[in-house]
């Protein structure tokens, strides 16, 4: 999309420069500071803040900041080749499922429209409940929706704060997922690994 843009602007730019700027934006939309901004509890904060944080390449691609924003549009998410198998296997353990997101957009269709959504028993995001991770309160909050403890759920999640600490402050085991190279599986086989070890104990 960078790139496109950069064409339709005029504007040269080879793949690498592209690739780099996606990957700095990016990042920075991931810091503490701004996953602790309190982007995730309205559409108007969400949508604010990216096109803040977004609006540092404007002065490399004019009006760049819009066309990312599109990006945070979850219809446009890709779904891990791993999510649906481990969902099923979950499931098939009878198993109780809670999707716990920072977002500021309901994402019970966007499950819906993938055929995922039978899997999920409750969906605890943080618009809605008006607290974001890295609160575990959260978290706790999710607990108390599914109806099973902290010290018998397991939280998976990609962010080492965000995530993983804050979920481990609401006393909650964790598994955090590897760095994914953008093909392939995501690394959620290892979650029925766990899941499975745990209950043999």
């Amino acid at each position: 999309m960078i790139l496109d843009a950069a064409r339709e602007r005029g504007v040269a730019m080879e793949e690498r420069e592209a690739r780099a700027l996606w990957r700095e934006l990016w990042d920075a939309g991931k810091t503490p500071e701004e996953v602790a901004s309190g982007r995730d509890l309205s559409p108007q904060q969400h949508r604010a803040s990216w096109l803040r944080l977004f609006g540092r390449a404007d002065s490399r691609v004019p009006g760049l900041s819009t066309r990312l924003y599109g990006l945070m549009d979850p219809f446009r998410w890709a779904v891990y080749e791993d999510t649906r198998p481990t969902l099923e296997a979950l499931r098939s353990r009878r198993l109780r499922i809670g999707l716990v997101s920072n977002h500021a957009y309901d994402l019970r269709e966007v499950f819906a429209v993938r055929g995922l959504g039978p899997f999920i028993d409750t969906y605890v995001l943080s618009f809605e409940k008006g607290v974001a991770k890295p609160s575990p309160r959260l978290f706790e909050l999710a607990s108390q929706d599914i109806g099973v403890a902290p010290g018998r759920t397991l939280m998976v999640g990609d962010h080492p704060e965000a995530d993983g600490a804050a979920a481990t402050a609401a006393g909650m085991q964790t598994y955090i997922l590897p760095p994914w190279s953008g093909n392939g599986p995501r690394g959620l086989g290892r979650v029925i690994e766990i899941v499975d070890r745990s209950r043999a104990i």
